[in-house]
């Protein structure tokens, strides 16, 4: 039996540490299955081309341009979005250091950055200011001019740092 572009295939895909198992066309983007199957729409639609970070999700602790990435090949890697931040109803201190300093305008943004800022503390808990511009130049805002939202990360670094 031919394969079409609209045949169904089941998926098994961790997301924010839930398992979901969902009927997905296999062409269909990580970021169309997270909005769509899942009912996940923080992660936000943008140039779908991979040039602007808004999809931005991390996959096996990776920042990764969901636009470019097809939920089959996701299948048996553990997927975070900007839902799975926040845990037990408290914001994650990025979120609250978000807030705090203002870094989110319009907001459309915040979802991506905030997912390559936590892949960036994972990896290095003390950054540079540049090695924050480095982990978020693959995002793209066109709001804040970008000083709040490092700082937000700053004060976050800081704050998780504190709490260990």
């Amino acid at each position: 039996m031919a394969v079409t572009s609209t045949s169904k295939h089941l998926v098994a895909l961790n997301i924010n540490g839930d398992a979901y198992e969902l009927a997905v066309v296999p062409t269909h983007t990580l970021l169309e299955v997270l909005r769509e199957d899942a009912g996940l729409t923080g992660t936000k639609h943008g140039c779908e081309q991979g040039e602007c970070g808004l999809c931005t999700v991390l996959i096996d602790g990776r920042p990764q341009f969901s636009c470019l990435t097809l939920a089959v090949e996701a299948e048996g890697s553990e997927i975070r979005t900007v839902e799975g931040l926040a845990r037990d109803g408290e914001l994650h201190p990025l979120q609250q250091a978000w807030g705090e300093k203002g870094a989110s305008q319009c907001g459309y943004c915040s979802p991506g950055m905030l997912m390559s800022a936590q892949a960036l503390l994972e990896r290095n808990p003390s950054p540079t200011r540049s090695e924050i511009r480095e982990a978020l130049a693959g995002n793209l805002c066109r709001c804040t001019g970008y000083l709040a939202i490092i700082d937000a990360v700053e004060l976050a670094a800081a704050r998780m740092r504190s709490a260990e």
